[in-house]
């Protein structure tokens, strides 16, 4: 078995207060005996103005964030994977929603983009949202290896589609992360119950990693960062408020659960319905 961390953030606009704030929780997950540790969406920068993404993005490969983890990831001997920050496509005035991944030399090994962008109107709540206006949507899915096994990779809105998690687990995908930033009234509704059947439906661990309370935009998240086993059972949660939560991703029980529990084995290729 190995311990993973999920660490739960209340980010602002001031990138450097929010690198340091990370630092500060990778410490806690690698003294609790963490070898991977996931931070949420957006925890680098929750901009006042969407407008500021551009701005305050860094380039591919640079910057002062990229650097700072990588550095951290190999004076701790901690895989980290850093739940999303915006990074420049060139010219353009859109970023990508990235998710990296670090391992305990301070190497990355990985990005994935965010597929879905969180284009929706929440009337009752006079909230709307078009991430699509300033993230430019990927187009790849990305699996890594890890101490903990192999990991798929997605990005809060993500969720929403099953689909991206069984492909990822038919690459080979033992579990899977999830950072967010959820936002109240959606979390509310749906948070648990989708990290749940995406570990059910998979027979895969599932690490959600949340930003919670409210940001200078005015926005508020949702916060319940948890674990997940493999049989959609939540090993650990921290409903509000900063901090860790860390448990075992026990791929012995999650083999012998898929032996004799095939439902994985047990899928059959359907045709669309007839004319």
């Amino acid at each position: 078995m190995v311990n993973v961390a999920a660490i739960q953030m209340r980010s602002g606009d001031d990138t450097a207060a929010n690198l340091a704030t990370a630092i500060a929780r990778l410490r806690e997950a690698a003294a609790a005996g963490a070898r991977v540790a996931v931070l949420p969406e957006n925890f680098a920068l929750m901009p006042s103005r969407d407008s500021d993404r551009r701005a305050l993005a860094e380039d591919d490969n640079d910057g002062p964030v990229q650097a700072g983890l990588a550095a951290t990831a190999r004076e701790l001997g901690l895989w980290v994977v850093a739940g999303s920050l915006q990074l420049r496509n060139g010219p353009g005035e859109r970023v990508s929603q990235a998710c990296l991944v670090w391992d305990d030399q301070g190497r990355r090994i990985a990005r994935y983009d965010k597929i879905h962008l969180f284009d929706v109107e929440l009337p009752e709540k006079g909230e709307s949202y078009r991430e699509s206006k300033h993230l430019q949507p990927g187009n790849r899915l990305v699996a890594v290896d890890t101490p903990a096994g192999r990991l798929g990779l997605s990005i809060c809105y993500d969720m929403r589609f099953p689909e991206q998690f069984r492909a990822l687990v038919e690459a080979g995908c033992e579990w899977f992360v999830a950072p967010a930033a959820f936002t109240v009234p959606t979390g509310g509704a749906h948070w648990h119950v989708l990290l749940r059947a995406r570990a059910i439906e998979n027979l895969c661990h599932v690490v959600a990693a949340a930003q919670w309370g409210e940001h200078p935009n005015g926005r508020s998240t949702y916060g319940h960062s948890l674990v997940i086993d493999h049989w959609g059972r939540v090993l650990a949660e921290l409903a509000e408020g900063e901090g860790i939560v860390t448990a075992p991703i026990d791929l012995a029980a999650q083999a012998e659960t898929r032996r004799t529990f095939p439902a994985l084995a047990h899928r059959v290729p359907l045709a669309g319905p007839a004319a």
